[in-house]
């Protein structure tokens, strides 16, 4: 490269915009595209994290109302926590589009600081006991926004990186930013202890105890930092014009066979984790009521976050279907394991045994997401790269219309997997309702996760080897 193309090309990365883009050029990518593709990623990780920390937040809030004087049934409050999986899940499809739209930098602050809305309105909400039930409601679906944030920000950082990279890159974005739930379940029971926001207009609610519970800052904690990253996006973040695309152009990635397989791989994976950490503690408590599972739920989600990026570069390493096939094996061993685990008719049962169990379903739910999401991005690049070179294009067009649709199809896949967070604990609720028992429950997530392993050798494996 001259120094000529040196200086343009410095002139045209200089911008928020970035008109050059060529991360599988490996001279380009070594001295400029790597600089940049770090710093994007480095600011989407604790902007996903805090969007997962909203998306939470009823999990931590609607326990504690009707301490601060509500008086919602145990269905209502349940529904309180569920909602934002629903609503989540049902807006990543959209959110899966936004990016070649909107461009990365804009949407990711955009998204970012409308969850500064939610935060609010909740802290102000729980204060007044005259709030009604349908205003919860709506602040609960609001939430929602934050869990489809993953869709968008997953599409953008898959834009930025090679393919031999998007592993390591995908799972530490999507890995680090799920911690956002075990931050949650951290901080809420800390900070609605202390009133550090009564300039704001916290009052606090005393308790029977004498202590007072500042129910408004699990929401309100969160505003601050919302609003720095917020402007961090904005101005140290870049959108790639290389990759723009109309809507139209992305919606033909619905009709790819492979989307439906692949999602129902993930919902496997991540609908696993997200469903598990919404799911444990109460279930936990129905079968162990005398251990105070407070204390130990948050490590699980923890775990599961920390594994993601593992499973990404993992699967850089060794191949995704590999280590997803793998994956799922011990999943369905571990289910199956579960059932030895859990007391009969209120006997038996030992606590230490069922927690051990699921923190290995928690952390092969997290390596799962992060090895079937680098699956997702290396399938439809190879297929809508073979199938666009079939039709006469070049391979820069290929590979420019592989990044947009494996982008798209990222994203769409992701609200697919967002629905184990309703599923699973909803599951576990009947099982329990009908049976007293949450082992049907068990059963129905044993046989997905053995269907899971005959379907990834069977459509990938034996492709790959």
């Amino acid at each position: 490269m001259s120094q000529r193309d040196n200086l343009n090309l410095s002139t045209k990365q200089s911008n928020t915009v970035i008109q050059d883009w060529r991360p599988e050029d490996t001279q380009f990518w070594q001295q400029t595209g790597q600089k940049i593709a770090s710093r994007n990623l480095w600011i989407s990780i604790p902007s996903l994290l805090l969007a997962f920390c909203v998306w939470m937040l009823f999990s931590a809030v609607a326990v504690n109302l009707n301490k601060v004087g509500f008086n919602f049934t145990t269905d209502q409050l349940f529904l309180l926590t569920a909602l934002p999986s629903v609503s989540g899940a049902l807006l990543r499809v959209p959110y899966s589009f936004v990016i070649p739209i909107f461009g990365g930098r804009r949407w990711t602050a955009i998204s970012t600081v409308f969850l500064v809305i939610p935060c609010i309105w909740l802290g102000y909400a729980v204060q007044n006991p005259t709030t009604s039930y349908q205003t919860f409601v709506i602040i609960s679906l609001l939430c929602g926004f934050a869990g489809a944030n993953f869709a968008s920000s997953m599409a953008n950082i898959s834009f930025f990186f090679p393919k031999a990279r998007q592993g390591g890159a995908l799972g530490l974005n999507g890995g680090l930013g799920n911690l956002g739930v075990s931050v949650m379940q951290l901080v809420a029971p800390f900070i609605v202890g202390v009133g550090v926001f009564t300039f704001m207009g916290g009052t606090g609610t005393v308790q029977p105890d004498g202590s007072v519970l500042w129910l408004e800052n699990a929401a309100w904690i969160w505003v601050p930092f919302l609003l720095f990253f917020t402007v961090m996006a904005w101005f140290g973040m870049n959108d790639l014009a290389t990759n723009k695309a109309s809507l139209k152009a992305q919606l033909p990635v619905l009709k790819r066979g492979h989307l439906w397989i692949l999602s129902f791989l993930y919902l496997a994976t991540f609908g696993s984790f997200i469903g598990f950490s919404a799911g444990f503690a109460m279930l936990s408590k129905t079968q162990f009521p005398d251990v105070i599972i407070l204390k130990f739920a948050f490590f699980g989600p923890f775990l599961g976050a920390l594994a993601r990026p593992v499973g990404g570069m993992l699967s850089d390493r060794f191949g995704g279907v590999k280590v997803t096939v793998v994956n799922f094996v011990v999943m369905s061993i571990f289910s199956g394991l579960l059932f030895f685990t859990l007391p009969e008719q209120g006997q038996g049962g030992s606590f230490a045994a069922f927690y051990g169990v699921f923190m290995v379903l928690f952390l092969t739910a997290g390596l799962g997401s992060g090895s079937t999401f680098q699956m997702i991005a290396v399938v439809f690049r190879k297929l809508t790269v073979d199938r666009v070179m079939s039709q006469g294009a070049t391979e820069q067009e290929a590979q420019k219309e592989a990044v947009t649709e494996s982008a798209a199809a990222l994203g769409f896949i992701s609200a697919i997997g967002a629905i184990g967070g309703f599923f699973i604990p909803k599951a576990f609720g009947t099982s329990l309702t009908l049976t007293g028992s949450p082992a049907d429950a068990m059963k129905v997530f044993f046989v997905f996760y053995i269907s899971c392993v005959f379907i990834t050798w069977l459509v990938y494996g034996r492709k790959h080897k």
